[in-house]
């Protein structure tokens, strides 16, 4: 007990220097990060590359708090760093995966596949991109459900970008009556389409016979439209072509029997 107390007194300034460093330099490192939250640089930036930067500093000034504080405690470097290498090649083993989504998520940063806001389908989950962080990525489904997908899996499955585009195209198919003259049934959806304020005119839109049975006629409608838009479009296209048939007599099937997944 007699050396412990010694050996206490000795590295009793130390410890609190230490303490005191740990603790400002804490407030400190909230302090540059809220500075550089505010800096008009970061604001050229799009949010997805703001919010992976500021994270890597963070995560860096912390790593370099940690080094200052076990130095004021007397540990000697080589010995932090001979421990670091030993530790580094037991943690990769064990933390392949999370290695893999540390990768994933600096690829992402570099290759752009997508950005916050997108509407995205990618590892069995769709929906808005909310953030990209280091490990993970977060989405907003279409029902406010939160999805945290590893960036790891990100990087290794196909992903679909709804939004990337600034056009989108609504795909529909229609049916009715074999005795229906083809060229009328298509000027009906036509006009119906003409109505529209969400379709555009350029690529004009398409509707001919696709296909049918001994009993029907399959007429595929393509219209595009805003990307925006393109579910106001395709709800809208959905009634306004049905009730253009009723209006003019068409006999059945005349209703929507097949559309794109979305």
């Amino acid at each position: 007990m007699e050396k412990i107390k010694e050996m206490l007194a000795n590295a009793g300034g130390n410890i609190l220097l230490a303490i005191v460093v740990c603790v400002v330099g804490m407030i400190i490192i909230k302090y540059v990060m809220k500075l550089l939250r505010k800096l008009k640089g970061f604001e050229k930036l799009d949010q997805t590359m703001t919010r992976f930067i500021l994270n890597f500093i963070k995560w860096a000034m912390y790593v370099m708090l940690i080094i200052a504080v076990v130095g004021i405690l007397g540990v000697p470097m080589a010995q932090i760093i001979a421990l670091l290498a030993s530790a580094g090649v037991a943690v990769g083993l064990a933390l392949q995966g999370a290695l893999s989504n540390l990768a994933g998520g600096i690829l992402l940063m570099i290759l752009r596949p997508f950005n916050v806001g997108d509407y995205i389908e990618a590892a069995d989950a769709a929906g808005v991109v909310h953030s990209i962080n280091l490990f993970y990525t977060v989405v907003m489904t279409l029902d406010n459900k939160r999805v945290t997908i590893p960036n790891g899996n990100l990087m290794n499955s196909n992903v679909t970008d709804f939004t990337a585009e600034p056009k989108r195209r609504v795909d529909l198919v229609f049916a009715c009556a074999k005795s229906e003259k083809p060229a009328e049934i298509q000027q009906c959806i036509l006009d119906a389409v003409a109505t529209s304020k969400f379709a555009l005119t350029d690529p004009a839109p398409f509707a001919h016979i696709s296909g049918g049975t001994n009993e029907s006629m399959e007429f595929t409608v393509r219209v595009w439209c805003e990307t925006d838009k393109y579910w106001d479009l395709y709800f809208e296209l959905n009634q306004s072509i049905v009730e253009a048939f009723a209006a003019k007599g068409v006999q059945a099937p005349a209703m929507r029997i097949l559309s794109e997944k979305a």
